[in-house]
């Protein structure tokens, strides 16, 4: 609020402050208030302004010292006049009146004071009716943030105040500023022509008044020095400018919209008066230099605004007085002779007057630069910087002539390296509007040839929008600056095309296509070659020359992903792809090479996929798009197109390409894109009959997995009983089936009818590897149980457990087709089945069990490491069965695994995933290097995988959650391998049981501090120094991290940690008072690096429970207590109501009961600082923060309330709600945990490994 100006108000007497009842003389009154002679100890003044000042006054006040009265009551005036020193005496005593007596007449004085004051501006009042009464929004700042009216009405009206009375009215725009800032204090104003100069550099300070715990800032705002007076803990992180939800981004806008239709109106009138600007500007450079981030943040943007709409104002007056010279020249040469002219007169007087307007608009704008911009561009406040920034790309792409130059650019270079990716994002959007413009781009040479490889270096930015929007930057400058990119620059932007973030892939796509695909003339080429598809043609050669130049990269999928929205034409054109693969090299000259046409099926198959699916690949994408109705039209026509043209081509390319592997299991992938129902609606089923002959003889012809298993996919697709074909379809799957089948009784009989049950003919070891895999791969999709392979397959498994003597190729797919065949039987079974097929089906379910644990243990890896993926699968399906079976068929097919078992799975993770193998230095050629490397990264694959399927019976409680402890041990050390799957797996736990999970992190580490020890030498103590300690603290550390920066969501998990780590820390200790040293005391050392996920209450109760184990007063003078002292540091670190760390005799020091006291009553007055909730609640419109604060204390303790009994059944140290724990002689009473103090404790640790976002709160 704004206390009207007076020269007197800050004089000590009451006598010199009173009212005189005094005629008035005429020449003293002016627009209605009083005007000072400049002497500061008489003043002469009008009496209905006084009596304004006075009302002004006493409302100013009142909103503020709501909390101050309450404890001043009881106490003198003196008391009370230390809150509000800068107030007229008379005020204190009609304040204290008020307050004791007419309470409930406040607001009635408030409404009458407003009244009065706003009579001259009644017109844009904004009312709305409220609990019957009706409320008017009566100052600027009101008005502005409900936004009932259109702008221009609210500034038309103060512009009519401001030529009635423009102190007041300019008092009433500097009382917005100051509340928009989130300032709820007080302002008065001291006439600057009143004060030496001397007096005045004395009053130009912003300082901290220690007795009255009040903030003061002094400066002028010509013709004023604005004394704004606040309370010190103003909340930084909470005013209206930073305030989340849809009310307050209104309210930003309206505010911005005021200043730009403010200086718009201004700008044929008062504009010029040399009055009102140089207030705003003196106030806002003013407020611009507080150590407050409110007033800084609040008047930068003002006064960015202000000088992007004075920009705007010099634009029109520079082409106004262009205009003007124009006509005067006109003019001039009209007339003849030396005739006067009225007319010439007239233009020669306007143009001048532009010219006088123009100079003093840039020096307003010199003065907003210099004493605004140049100060804050380098604020600590990201968004101060952001915004300096932000408007300086619009004053230069606005007003190019003036600020287009290196003087200006500067600033958005130097800006480009700064930390905060919000400010480099505002450069670079900055740098588009000038780039976007050709005309601009020549006058940007120094700054492109200067700042053209930072930018160049931009889409590597950790964000991903300023990656975006540096590569969108970049195309712009390669279309308008010639050469300004060179080859090596466009080389390294053309590989972001596969990136997995999909905007910034996109961004490089058309990067890519613009800048080598497409080139101008295309549409040329087709009647030049005279080719049908001349123009597709080129393109598509130019863009498989790309793939295979590009070595770093083999994902076609993820290429045509990002090229999708700039080149779906040529990439649609599958008529043109199929021309290139068919024709013959007779027809034209440049036939394609082997490699460009495996490139070119592949980039086949990826455009099918994404046109008929509609969504980005796998990683490139969290979910799938949802598709407009538009989007849903072009992608049944894309379905149409692609299934009428593959169904006649796709036969003569499988026939074409028939013996190579590669192309015809990309091939064999297009059908299950088709639209079925054409086959038969289009009276297609000769092509149908094609399609199958064509697949069969791959069958027959092949035995590699990929194309096995794609041709049994299509099968599986066609034979869908919804479409008509599928009979057919049906047909030709049963007789190929029956072949593959007769094949393998007849090498298998062959097999078991030699004489030693084992054949040692290569080729017929082949041949039987070739007809099991073929079955197993037609196993995996369709049902062969009628077939009876079970027992055929299962008899080579017994075989090989009895005699171990079967080769690989014949074992591994024997395995697989049992674990099919079981998978289907087990599947099979009916709501009803009979007993007698559930015990039979449960007998060879256990049997097979046992086969799978015997082959853990096979001599070859391959055997080994298949049966461990069986069993993980197989016994995660049998414990977690469909619920529509009855009870009985699930009781009696479940199958938990035993604690053997358990033992044996994880000691074979650990055997066959964390067990390094020494590497043997050789000297490899290149090729073999790159040989040894691919090995190494399948081998990694392989590790992975084993990993996850183990990690999935944790997750889903086949095995024990205790048994993830040895998974954890490997987090640190194995991070960049399998960081990943660990982090979700403790992620995936806890969700599942916080106690559980914190009880399996908390016996990790203690696993690895007992390794620790038993290495140690008992006589020579704990080496905390040594490599295994320091990773534990590290490992310790990262599970810390793990937690986020939730704490109230992770508090039984903490608090868990604690109590088990001290329990085990003590475990062991000889003697009943404590004084002993116990064994594992350096382990309190270790559940340190969790002391900061500690809410403050519970740092301490944990330190209640820690003193449960040791005896007081302890000495701690040898090295040997050191963790006992360091882990009670951690857990009083940062209390304000603690006492010292360590007394100086080395004793513990008790905790002072006033701390604890003046504590609680911190918390009970709601000064600690807002919470989440705080800030939920503070996003309502209403502003009456101090109501919200009490209420949001509430709910912040209501929602703590429903976990405290589980918090309460686990932690038995821990009892929320009060619950007070005796500890000695001392009582430590603990209050109820509120998110204030979740707030005030610092996490020191960046969270880069936070886990379980996703969970329940």
């Amino acid at each position: 609020m704004i206390a009207e100006p007076n020269a007197a108000s800050n004089l000590p007497s009451q006598k010199e402050n009173a009212v005189h009842d005094e005629t008035v003389p005429e020449s003293a009154v002016q627009n209605g208030s009083c005007v000072r002679n400049g002497n500061l100890k008489t003043s002469v003044v009008c009496l209905p302004c006084e009596r304004r000042r006075r009302a002004s006054v006493l409302a100013v006040c009142s909103s503020e010292i709501t909390a101050a009265t309450e404890k001043c009551l009881v106490g003198s005036t003196q008391l009370f006049r230390s809150y509000f020193p800068v107030m007229p005496s008379y005020a204190y005593d009609l304040l204290l009146k008020k307050k004791k007596f007419k309470l409930r007449e406040k607001r009635k004085v408030r409404e009458q004071r407003e009244n009065v004051r706003r009579n001259s501006s009644s017109s844009r009042r904004v009312s709305r009716l409220q609990n019957g009464e009706v409320v008017e929004a009566v100052t600027l700042f009101e008005v502005v943030s409900m936004g009932k009216q259109a702008m221009q009405s609210v500034v038309d009206d103060w512009v009519e105040a401001y030529k009635q009375d423009r102190n007041v009215a300019l008092l009433d725009l500097i009382n917005f500023f100051i509340q928009c800032s989130g300032c709820q204090g007080m302002v008065t104003a001291e006439m600057f022509q009143s004060l030496q100069k001397n007096d005045v550099m004395q009053k130009m300070t912003e300082n901290f008044d220690e007795e009255t715990g009040l903030q003061y800032k002094k400066f002028v705002a010509y013709p004023w020095i604005l004394t704004v007076t606040w309370p010190v803990d103003m909340d930084n992180e909470d005013y209206p400018l930073i305030r989340t939800g849809p009310y307050w981004k209104k309210f930003k806008a309206n505010f911005c919209e005021f200043i730009a239709v403010l200086v718009q109106q201004c700008q044929c009138s008062i504009l010029y008066d040399s009055y009102l600007m140089d207030t705003i500007i003196s106030l806002l450079t003013g407020l611009a230099d507080s150590m407050v981030r409110a007033f800084r943040h609040t008047s930068t943007l003002a006064a960015m605004k202000l000088l992007t709409a004075v920009v705007s104002v010099h634009l029109n007056l520079d082409v106004n007085k262009h205009n003007a010279q124009r006509l005067y020249e006109v003019e001039k040469r009209r007339i003849s002779g030396k005739r006067t002219n009225y007319r010439l007169d007239q233009l020669e007087r306007k143009r001048k007057e532009y010219e006088h307007k123009l100079l003093e608009i840039q020096n307003m704008m010199n003065a907003i630069f210099k004493g605004t911009f140049l100060n804050r561009y380098r604020d600590v406040i990201p968004e101060i910087r952001a915004t300096c920034i932000e408007e300086i790309g619009s004053w230069i792409k606005t007003y190019p002539d003036a600020f287009l130059n290196d003087s200006y650019l500067k600033y958005i270079g130097w800006m480009l390296y700064d930390k905060q990716a919000e400010v480099r994002l505002k450069c670079l959007l900055g740098l588009q509007g000038i780039y976007s413009r050709k005309e601009l781009v020549s006058r940007m040479d120094l700054f492109t040839s200067r700042f053209k490889d930072r930018i160049v270096s931009m889409p590597l930015d950790k964000d991903h929008e300023v990656a975006v929007q540096a590569m969108k930057l970049l195309m712009l400058m390669s279309q308008n600056c010639e050469d300004v990119l060179s080859a090596e620059d466009c080389e390294t932007l053309y590989q972001f095309v596969y990136t997995t973030h999909r905007p910034l892939a996109v961004a490089a796509g058309e990067f890519l296509y613009k800048r080598l695909l497409s080139h101008e003339g295309d549409e040329e080429i087709q009647p030049k070659r005279g080719g049908k598809f001349g123009a597709s043609t080129d393109q598509l050669k130019r863009l498989i020359r790309f793939f295979l130049e590009s070595e770093l990269h083999k994902h076609v999928a993820y290429l045509i992903d990002s090229l999708w929205d700039w080149a779906g034409k040529f990439l649609k054109d599958w008529e043109c792809m199929t021309a290139l693969l068919l024709k013959n090299a007779e027809e034209d000259g440049e036939e394609l090479s082997d490699a460009h046409e495996s490139v070119l099926i592949e980039i086949i198959l990826a455009t099918v996929r994404e046109a008929a699916e509609g969504h980005p690949p796998v990683g490139r994408g969290a979910a799938k798009k949802i598709l407009s109705v538009k989007e849903k039209k072009i992608q049944l026509e894309d379905c149409m197109k692609i299934t009428e043209h593959f169904i006649m081509v796709l036969p003569q390319l499988l026939a074409k390409y028939s013996t190579d592997a590669q192309k015809v299991a990309n091939l064999l992938q297009i059908p299950q894109y088709y639209d079925l129902d054409v086959y038969s609606t289009g009276h297609l089923e000769k092509h149908l009959d094609a399609l199958l002959r064509e697949v069969k003889d791959i069958v027959t012809k092949h035995s590699d997995i990929s194309v096995l298993e794609a041709s049994s996919r299509t099968y599986y697709v066609l034979c869908n009983e919804e479409i008509a074909i599928s009979s057919q379809v049906d047909c030709a799957r049963t007789q190929l089936i029956d072949e593959l089948m007769g094949q393998l009784n007849q090498l298998l009989d062959g097999f078991w009818q030699k004489e030693e049950g084992f054949c040692t003919d290569a080729g017929e070891i082949s041949r039987m590897h070739s007809a099991l895999r073929r079955v197993a791969a037609f196993h995996n999709a369709h049902n062969l149980t009628k077939w009876n392979l079970y027992d055929k397959t299962l008899r080579l498994l017994v075989f090989e457990m009895e005699h171990g003597s079967l080769p690989v190729l014949m074992i591994l797919p024997a395995l697989q087709c049992t674990y099919f065949s079981l998978l289907w039987q087990l599947a099979a079974i009916s709501e009803n089945p009979p007993k007698e097929t559930l015990f039979a089906l449960g007998r060879e379910l256990r049997r097979f069990c046992q086969i799978c644990m015997r082959f853990l243990h096979h001599k070859e890896k391959d055997v080994r490491e298949k049966a461990f993926m069986i069993l993980c699968d197989w016994l995660l399906i049998l414990s977690h069965q469909d619920s529509n079976n009855n009870e009985e068929a699930v009781g009696l097919l479940d199958y938990l695994p035993s604690t053997p078992l358990q033992e044996k799975l994880l000691l074979f993770i650990q055997e066959h995933v964390f067990m390094e193998e020494e590497e043997e230095s050789k000297d490899l050629t290149e090729d073999e290097e790159r040989q040894d490397e691919s090995c190494k990264l399948d081998d990694l694959h392989k590790k992975r995988s084993l990993l996850a399927a183990y990690c999935k019976l944790i997750v889903y409680n086949v095995v024990e959650m205790t048994a993830a402890a040895e998974i954890y041990k490997h987090y640190v050390k194995t991070y960049n391998d399998f960081g990943d799957i660990i982090k979700e797996t403790l992620s995936r736990t806890r969700h599942n049981n916080k106690i559980q999970s914190a009880k399996t992190l908390i016996l990790c580490l203690q696993q690895l501090f007992q390794r620790h020890a038993e290495s140690q030498d008992s006589s020579s103590g704990m080496d905390f120094s040594s490599a295994s300690f320091t990773n534990m603290k590290e490992l310790a550390r990262r599970f810390s991290l793990t937690f986020g920066w939730d704490q109230v969501k992770s508090r039984e998990s903490v608090a868990m940690i604690h109590k088990e780590g001290i329990e085990f820390a003590f475990q062991g200790a000889t003697g009943v008072d404590g004084k002993c040293l116990p064994p594992n005391l350096s382990f309190l050392l270790i559940i340190s690096e969790f002391s900061n996920k500690l809410l403050k209450p519970d740092k301490r109760l944990v330190y209640a429970y820690l003193q449960r184990y040791i005896a007081e007063p302890l000495p701690c003078r040898g090295d040997e207590w050191q963790p006992l002292i360091w882990y009670r540091n951690s857990l009083l670190a940062n209390e304000d109501e603690e006492s010292s760390v360590l007394g100086g005799s080395g004793e513990w020091s008790p905790m002072g009961t006033s701390k604890m006291s003046s504590f609680k009553r911190k918390l009970s007055n709601g000064s600690l600082p807002d919470t989440s909730q705080t800030e939920a609640a503070s996003k309502a419109p209403a502003l009456q923060r101090a109501s919200q604060l009490a209420s949001a204390t509430g709910k912040s303790r209501k929602r703590l309330k429903s976990r405290e009994t589980h918090l309460q059944e686990h932690l038995p140290f821990l009892c929320p709600g009060g619950l007070r724990r005796r500890c000695c002689k001392d009582e430590i009473k603990t209050e109820d945990v509120s998110e204030e103090g979740q707030a005030e404790d610092v996490i020191e640790d960046v969270d880069v490994d936070v886990v379980g976002a996703d969970q329940d709160s």
